[in-house]
């Protein structure tokens, strides 16, 4: 039986000889088990299906151009949508124009992206944008940022109609349900759709009101909100209907400020949101979750699972507080995970510097004690995306990173383009979206990063420890990690033991604590050790390296079992 999808697991030991019910922290019961003449313990951080992904975020239209038929190029007339180039310094550009991405783009490189060893797409919002460049607010210009005029909506997030997929995204024998049953049936990866709930487009302050600003149609293509160029403060919400879907106050730049107090409101998004996973949505990465209140994810979380009970959804609160962020990951609020912003700061401060920062500055971000998460095992981590700046390291700061993002406690995420290195250092528009394309693609994989990216992302996908297991620390100090991952499910009993090497030479590693009697095989090289009761894995791991060593069997040693129970008991 699985547990629920929230809940840590440590379940006491069962009696000899006898049946045993072992109970959760939630006072659920989690799995019986018979047994004889043997202790019945089981150990997870969390067994939600979800957790076991690896997660590749591609930004659609940047990615790879597949169906140049979609670009509409002459689109906007004198408003014009394609390219949009923004002049920087040095002869550097960045881009607020589509530029040719679709879902034909990733499809036709599943396989390099399953081959690196993930497991699913994040895409950003495939929804319908408007077909022009936004004629109001203040230009945006190259690195500027909180300004849209002469921007569009290329990226997904500026929707007209949350039920229609974007013309620029699709193809003529490819749709969104043709794309995801795809990209499942050949190469095995699921799909992450990219939901929003707070606003629409942007929706005043136009020289003139362009078509698709401000307005919502629904799944039959009718008008059910129209900003009419209006400012907030402006609106009619009592009394005229195409008003009552916005607040009547401002809250993203120039954005429409959707009203989640209406209930045709969340009839139309939630219900939006049940069409995209007949489309083929595995999860959902939420924008902008905290500008919505809790009682609408909560009613959002209730109505989806209602009809997909392991439906996994994660939400972007940007703000580096941990107890922030928990708030929305409570089930009392909808029980939605959230990205790991507070270990995004800490691994860009560790890893942009790896020669001059310390291992211990990471321990804490971890919260496996006393935090405020419901379930830390189930927060998205990551160390930079496209709202920020991409992570400005050497190719040793990223092998560094992903060596970490892969074997620690969450679901890892890595955004296009970080296997090489892609504008590092650069932010939303300096850079930081701009076009990756099939020619990169096609040469990352000689790339030291991606070559090293594969290898532990590989090694997280075929190490069930790495994906849902306990995470005990042994050792996190200057350049040196070392900690163990443990799993003991009635399917699996593994324990897994990282050692980590961010310095630029060679470490010994000596490893007594809590290790386990008999073989251990290090993943990557096939090397094995056999360790005698209360032996010591000794080993060498090379300047920006990583090993990982697999015990495979139930957990025998008491000191590890009493560190697990003291740990997860206090979480």
């Amino acid at each position: 039986m699985f547990l629920k999808p929230t809940t840590i697991a440590i379940l006491t030991a069962c009696a000899l000889s006898s049946g045993c019910t072992t109970i959760g922290q939630d006072g659920k019961e989690l799995f019986t088990k018979g047994t004889e003449n043997n202790e019945a313990l089981m150990i997870a951080g969390t067994t939600h299906p979800f957790a076991s992904e690896a997660v590749y975020f591609v930004m659609t239209d940047r990615f790879v151009d597949g169906d140049p038929n979609n670009n509409y190029e002459t689109q906007g007339g004198e408003h014009p949508t394609w390219q949009l180039p923004l002049a920087g310094p040095e002869g550097k550009t960045a881009y607020v124009g589509y530029m040719g991405g679709d879902l034909k783009g990733i499809l036709n490189n599943g396989a390099y992206i399953a081959d690196m060893g993930f497991t699913a797409v994040w895409l950003t919002p495939v929804v319908d944008n408007p077909d022009y460049a936004f004629n109001g607010d203040e230009p945006i210009t190259y690195g500027g940022a909180f300004k849209d005029g002469g921007k569009t909506g290329y990226h997904g997030y500026w929707a007209t109609n949350f039920y229609k997929a974007d013309e620029h995204l699709i193809s003529q024998d490819l749709g969104v349900k043709e794309y995801t049953s795809a990209m499942r049936e050949k190469y095995g990866l699921k799909s992450v759709f990219d939901i929003v709930a707070n606003h629409g487009s942007p929706s005043f302050t136009m020289d003139y009101d362009l078509p698709g600003y401000g307005e919502l149609y629904d799944a039959d293509g009718k008008l059910v909100a129209d900003h009419q160029n209006l400012a907030p403060e402006a609106l009619d919400i009592e009394n005229n209907p195409l008003h009552s879907f916005f607040h009547n106050y401002p809250d993203l730049v120039k954005l429409s400020n959707l009203n989640d107090e209406n209930p045709a409101v969340r009839d139309y998004l939630i219900n939006s949101y049940l069409y995209w996973i007949t489309q083929g949505a595995d999860a959902f990465r939420i924008d902008t979750i905290r500008h919505v209140p809790h009682a609408f994810w909560r009613e959002t979380a209730d109505r989806v699972r209602a009809h997909y009970p392991d439906f996994f959804m994660f939400g972007e609160s940007f703000d580096y507080e941990a107890n922030n962020i928990a708030q929305h990951t409570l089930p009392k609020n909808g029980g939605v995970s959230v990205l790991d912003f507070p270990m995004q700061k800490a691994m860009v401060n560790v890893f942009e510097k790896p020669l001059e920062s310390d291992f211990k500055d990471l321990a804490g971000v971890l919260h496996l004690t006393h935090g405020p998460y419901h379930n830390p095992y189930e927060l998205t981590t990551f160390y930079d995306n496209h709202d920020m700046p991409r992570m400005n390291a050497t190719d040793n700061g990223f092998i560094n990173a992903h060596n970490w993002l892969f074997t620690v406690r969450g679901i890892p995420v890595v955004y296009m383009g970080s296997e090489i290195g892609y504008m590092r250092g650069t932010a939303e528009h300096a850079g930081n979206r701009n076009y990756v394309g099939q020619a990169r693609i096609g040469q990352a994989t000689s790339h030291p990063i991606q070559q090293s990216l594969s290898n532990i992302a590989n090694v997280r996908k075929n190490t069930p420890a790495l994906q849902r297991g306990v995470q005990v620390n042994i050792e996190l100090a200057g350049h040196k990690a070392a900690f163990l991952r443990v799993l003991q499910t009635p399917q699996e009993q593994q324990t897994a033991l990282v050692l980590l090497n961010k310095g630029n030479s060679e470490t010994q590693f000596n490893v007594s604590q809590y290790m386990q009697k008999g073989h251990w095989v290090e993943q990557l090289t096939g090397e094995k050790q056999y360790l005698d009761e209360n032996g010591a894995l000794v080993t060498d791991v090379g300047a920006n390296g990583v090993q990982v060593w697999v015990h495979e069997g139930a957990i025998d040693n008491n000191a590890l079992l009493q560190a697990v129970k003291h740990q997860v008991t206090r979480q």
